[in-house]
């Protein structure tokens, strides 16, 4: 199998083995112009297997979301052909607007225009509670 290098782009690194599709599906990748690379169950040193995702140009993204899907992603810019900047991720400390309340008494149950906003109360169990009523969100909502 052969994968071209980047010229200037994007490499999601680290991914957790089977995790790429879902990352690939929350960016959206299939709508965009550019070639985009999901390579799936590769060799790891640190962790047996892992995914990788490339994408041949940049593009925004939210890290908090990549960061709450796995926190150990690492997001290499590609300029010139050249590692421009790498991002360790880790889980964000406040989400906003990624993950929904399930309180239907929540104010953002009844009030559409308030941001969906969630906190980390336990980073090694990864629950993040709605910073208005405290619920406690699924591990595995997005």
């Amino acid at each position: 199998m052969k994968i071209d290098s980047i010229v200037d782009g994007i490499v999601l690194d680290h991914i957790k083995a089977g995790n790429s599709m879902r990352i690939y599906k929350y960016l959206n990748l299939e709508n965009l112009k550019c070639s985009v690379a999901v390579i799936r169950n590769c060799r790891s040193k640190k962790y047996g297997t892992k995914d990788v995702i490339k994408i041949d140009s940049i593009i925004d993204m939210n890290l908090d979301v990549l960061g709450y899907i796995d926190p150990n992603i690492t997001v290499n810019i590609i300029r010139d052909g050249k590692i421009s900047q790498k991002n360790h991720l880790e889980l964000p400390v406040r989400l906003v607007n990624v993950i929904k309340c399930k309180n239907p008494r929540c104010i953002t149950s009844i009030e559409q225009e308030i941001d969906q906003v969630f906190n980390l109360t336990d980073r090694e169990n990864r629950i993040y509670r709605c910073a208005y009523c405290e619920t406690k969100s699924d591990k595995e909502e997005l």
